[in-house]
């Protein structure tokens, strides 16, 4: 089984190292701003780095759990194509917010975005699975063999 899911488990990683990176970006951002832990507010750099790393955070159980379940259960490539677009969104998200407030939309939008696409599909693998499952009902293979 493990097989069917390393494109996502790649993914997966490659979150984690960004993650890890973030982090360290805020730690450079308190020794620059000299902002001793555990404060959270200082100069305006700090409380920018701090907050897009923040935000990040508190995103990733939800891109985890939607990046997942869109693979095990939609389409692993799919979804792992997704996953990296989430990643460069944040990408752009990170530094942007980190530059200036207003330039972390872009990245924040597509970033949503991205979410909600891997929640869709997510939950059309899902619905699927629970059909097949429980009303020998698989919809997904209708459609291949109408397509």
């Amino acid at each position: 089984m493990a097989g069917h899911a390393v494109l996502v488990a790649a993914v997966s990683v490659l979150s984690a190292c960004q993650q890890s990176y973030f982090a360290l970006e805020v730690g450079k951002a308190r020794l620059r701003c000299r902002v001793a832990a555990p404060a959270v507010s200082g100069c305006p750099e700090f409380e920018r780095v701090f907050r897009a790393q923040q935000n990040c955070v508190e995103f990733y159980p939800v891109f985890l759990v939607t990046l997942w379940t869109a693979g095990w259960y939609f389409n692993q490539v799919s979804a792992a194509c997704l996953g990296l677009l989430y990643l460069y969104a944040r990408h752009r998200y990170f530094w942007g917010y980190s530059e200036a407030a207003g330039k972390r939309l872009a990245g924040f939008r597509a970033s949503v975005g991205t979410l909600a696409l891997l929640a869709v599909l997510g939950s059309l693998g899902v619905a699927n699975r629970l059909l097949d499952e429980f009303l020998d009902l698989n919809i997904a293979e209708k459609l291949r063999r109408h397509l």
